[in-house]
């Protein structure tokens, strides 16, 4: 059993149909078999990316009982030791002979388009973390696993659709009730014989465990690594999750940086735009200027095997809109560099839910003319306007460059400079920028 779970999961271009037919089914009164009829909570994987439905559907043959939780039953009190081994999981895309898998993905540059991949990805991470909190007793109520946070997503050369694509991933640490999924995504070319090479894409997912029944936070199986590999990514997970408490524990930003006010140094810009707009200068632009907005009530199609709405697709949306933001910001088509971070804020979407999304230019890095970068806020809102009320769902953070074929054909290109107009919009610039200043690569964790 374990090494059929540890094999790539196929995934193949078509949609699942929930009504199969076997051959040992009873054959109804007219002649024909009668379908057996999948679990409704199983219908939303056919509605979704073809590898997101492969891998709910191993999930739920691996964890049958998440399908139809036992909510009497009691919750697990015996707590195992896994390794990272044991929660390892890939996926493989046959993008060179699956034309209709390729088409799925494919984009209009003849890459495979991140959105969808975004969704795979957290599909896969929650599988990943379900395999590391089984506890194979099936007495006793499953945990519920949400994604709260994504802490790095860093795009390392552009994925072509036309060769094959490997997703694998594993827990690489947990907490009481907290799990770190690291992933790699790789596409080899024959220029690229070296493993190291081979890496297109990683990404770290934070989940935590709340009891299925109570909805309160659930402690999780141990972790044990075992490669001194596993014992580093475990070093700095700890260290990165420390990093976290330490922003919860809301300790007030000091802006002052050796003697310079850097909020009124931002802000004196926007001050002029905002008093003599005559005088403003013309390659920087307000914050409020850059903005787009979209809205959608959230489907039944959209739903997990929860019955909430798939923290992948609220991704996939966000994606979309920060790429048009940057596209319509620089007038370019842009280049994505990498998701700096992701906040699941709300315990959870539901279907019916009015969801508003809000995207900005954020501020702009332009040190280097050859790339300049574009850092993108998509912020969520879930809007009950039969309450009066707006709150707060999710938090997404992109960054993108241009395109360096766009930027060749348009002489005397540059990006603008983006300034904020309020001290609201100059705080949420200075505290992104104090975030990035702290990325999890330069942690030190005493290697």
């Amino acid at each position: 059993m374990a090494s059929n779970l540890s094999a790539p999961i196929p995934v193949v271009g078509t949609v699942a149909n929930p009504f199969e037919t076997e051959e040992s089914d009873a054959q109804n009164p007219e002649g024909g078999a009668i379908p057996s009829r999948k679990p409704l909570s199983l219908w939303p994987g056919m509605y979704h990316s073809p590898v997101t439905a492969a891998l709910w559907e191993t999930r739920s043959r691996i964890f049958e009982n998440l399908l139809d939780p036992p909510l009497n039953a009691p919750p697990q009190t015996q707590f195992l030791t896994k390794t990272p081994s044991q929660s390892r999981t890939s996926v493989f895309y046959n993008f060179s002979t699956d034309n209709i898998l390729r088409e799925q993905y494919r984009d209009p540059w003849n890459e495979v388009r991140i959105g969808k991949l975004l969704e795979d990805l957290d599909a896969l991470a929650g599988t990943i973390s379900v395999k590391h909190c089984s506890d194979d007793d099936t007495t006793t109520r499953p945990l519920l696993l949400v994604t709260a946070s994504v802490d790095k997503m860093v795009l390392m050369k552009p994925i072509c659709v036309n060769l094959d694509l490997h997703l694998s991933g594993a827990v690489i640490w947990v907490g009481h009730s907290s799990i770190e999924v690291q992933l790699e995504v790789t596409q080899s070319t024959k220029e690229t014989s070296d493993t190291s090479d081979s890496v297109a894409l990683t990404a770290n997912f934070i989940f935590v465990a709340r009891d299925y029944k109570t909805r309160k936070a659930a402690p999780v199986n141990r972790l044990s690594p075992e490669t001194e590999h596993e014992k580093l990514l475990f070093q700095e997970a700890e260290a990165r999750n420390n990093l976290r408490k330490r922003k919860r524990g809301g300790e007030r930003r000091d802006f002052e940086n050796g003697g310079v006010n850097r909020l009124e140094a931002l802000l004196a810009e926007g001050r002029i735009f905002c008093d003599m707009p005559a005088l403003a200068d013309r390659e920087s632009i307000l914050l409020r200027d850059t903005r787009l907005e979209n809205s959608l009530i959230c489907q039944p199609q959209q739903r997990n095997i929860h019955g909430r709405i798939f923290g992948g697709f609220l991704m996939h949306r966000a994606f979309e809109l920060a790429f048009s933001t940057a596209y319509a910001f620089a007038g370019m088509v842009p280049c994505f560099l990498e998701v700096d971070h992701v906040d699941f804020l709300r315990p959870a979407v539901d279907v019916g839910d009015f969801l508003r999304f809000k995207s900005c230019v954020l501020f702009t890095q332009l040190e280097n003319p050859d790339q300049p970068l574009i850092n993108i806020e998509v912020v969520a809102h879930v809007t009950r306007p039969e309450l009066r009320s707006s709150e707060v769902s999710n938090t997404f953070y992109f960054t993108f460059t241009v395109r360096p074929e766009a930027k060749a054909t348009k002489n005397g290109f540059r990006v603008r400079n983006v300034v904020p107009a309020t001290e609201e919009e100059a705080i949420r610039i200075l505290e992104r920028m104090d975030a990035e200043s702290l990325l999890p690569d330069k942690i030190e964790t005493g290697k």
